[in-house]
């Protein structure tokens, strides 16, 4: 294919909807070095930072969600979307798109409810075993769906779908690292087992409270631990933590930038049950102990784990009986090789490679056509 190509992605709000969004916007640029990229996300949300620190043009749309809870504020929500659906139409007509991807999101509903209207072909990307009400309300006017689960003709056309897979981080899968290697660039004992704890990038209070109840398990067990609180909570858990006593096997940090080492040194993760972690841990196979948050849409994290645990690849803890069972349930895991061998085989079955090549490729198609 000699012509320019001109592509439109959009959405975001969380990491969730960004870290696959780039992925398949490199896949893309590495199959054709002078593709025209335009991503359109929402005002004030996470993608306006982290989609021009990868290296590509955001324009943002001041759209937000409807609150369930005071629905007289939605008059100034409807306003937004109206005022929106008119900028993405501007922006459109002046970026001139030959395929818009969504990948899930306020931005990308009225993004790619207008590409429609204008006969652009259309791809969305869903990353969860349960659909997102903007994936939903597109599905009859998008060409293609991608998605990461079986079971997704509940929600969408079953002659739309193509089983792709979430892409992921390439350095969550290149890092060169050995496990012993990673261990010591946390300063720990590169002998030792080692569980992992993450809360997305925020942090997760549940899991942080889960820790923080029971310091004595912490103390006497022979696992270390690295832990990452969340820029949020951080602070607050170091000064408690400053009044206890010294705990060697215990690292603790904000952010943790190098997440392939983080999961190389680790032996089991506890973690959110975001769709793009799950897809992470399932490409590398590492044993996991999920705590779906249940803070999310549709309750969509809990389907994301069940959909692992019903083929006994992970572990999952309700996150109201986190911070009574979780640590417990983790230290005597950890210990169990067999378990861990059990959980690492199966999750690693789910896995699908190359996610973001496949669906940039099919994005490319739709601009044959």
């Amino acid at each position: 294919m000699n012509q320019e190509i001109r592509i439109i992605i959009s959405g975001g709000g969380t990491g969730g909807h960004i870290f696959p969004a780039v992925s398949i916007a490199n896949a893309i640029r590495t199959k054709f070095p002078e593709s025209k990229i335009l991503f359109v996300g929402a005002e004030g949300r996470m993608e306006m930072q982290r989609i021009p620190a990868a290296g590509y043009e955001i324009k943002g749309l001041p759209i937000k969600g409807f609150d369930r809870a005071h629905k007289l504020r939605n008059f100034d929500v409807i306003l937004k979307l109206w005022k929106s659906l008119r900028m993405a139409r501007k922006i459109i007509r002046e970026f001139r798109p030959q395929v818009a991807v969504g990948v899930g999101g306020y931005a990308s509903g009225a993004t790619l409810y207008e590409c429609s209207k204008m006969n652009i072909p259309c791809l969305i990307q869903e990353q969860n075993s349960y659909a997102g009400l903007t994936n939903k309300l597109l599905a009859k006017r998008v060409s293609k769906i991608c998605v990461a689960y079986d079971g997704m003709e509940r929600f969408f056309p079953a002659e739309k779908i193509i089983m792709t897979g979430n892409p992921v981080r390439q350095n969550i899968l290149n890092t060169p690292l050995s496990k012993e290697e990673a261990r010591k660039t946390f300063g720990l004992n590169p002998d030792k087992k080692t569980i992992l704890l993450v809360g997305g990038s925020l942090g997760a209070r549940t899991i942080n409270r889960s820790v923080m109840e029971h310091l004595k398990l912490v103390a006497e067990s022979d696992v270390q631990f690295i832990w990452q609180t969340g820029k949020y909570y951080y602070q607050n858990i170091i000064d408690k933590l400053n009044l206890e006593s010294a705990l060697p096997n215990l690292k603790v940090t904000d952010f943790i930038s190098d997440m392939g080492a983080a999961y190389k040194a680790a032996d089991l993760v506890i973690s959110r049950a975001g769709a793009s972690s799950i897809s992470e841990f399932q490409l590398i196979g590492k044993p996991v102990i999920l705590v779906p948050s249940p803070n999310v849409a549709e309750d969509h994290q809990t389907k994301n784990a069940m959909a692992l645990v019903d083929k006994n690849a992970a572990l999952c803890v309700k996150d109201s009986e986190a911070p009574a069972t979780l640590l417990e349930l983790s230290l005597n895991t950890i210990v169990n090789d067999s378990k861990l061998t059990m959980l690492s085989e199966n999750i690693k079955k789910m896995g699908l490679e190359n996610s973001a090549e496949v669906i940039a490729e099919e994005v490319v198609k739709l601009i044959g056509k």
